[in-house]
């Protein structure tokens, strides 16, 4: 369910996660009990903490600080080059 903000007839605002379906009905507010309209905000895809919300930070990351590779990498605690024995890799360039 999407958080939406609300604020009453007292400029009290809170947050409260409310099904889509009734999104456009009047709240009353927890602090004064008073009615209380949802506010228009900015959507909170920043506030994520779900592997969704870490895939879109890692994604707009990479399009503006793309990782560059200067060399082939090594195995990984071997210190050597990978080896391969695919014969279509004896084609690739070499730097």
């Amino acid at each position: 369910m999407p958080i939406y903000e609300f604020r009453c007839e007292s400029a009290h605002e809170y947050e409260r996660s409310v099904p889509m379906s009734a999104r456009d009905e009047d709240l009353t507010c927890p602090r004064c009990g008073a009615a209380a309209r949802r506010r228009i905000s900015a959507p909170r895809l920043s506030a994520l903490g779900t592997p969704a919300g870490r895939l879109l930070d890692s994604t707009a990351a990479s399009a503006h600080e793309p990782g560059v590779v200067d060399r082939v990498p090594g195995r990984p605690g071997r210190g050597g080059a990978r080896t391969t024995h695919d014969p279509r890799h004896a084609m690739l360039p070499r730097p």
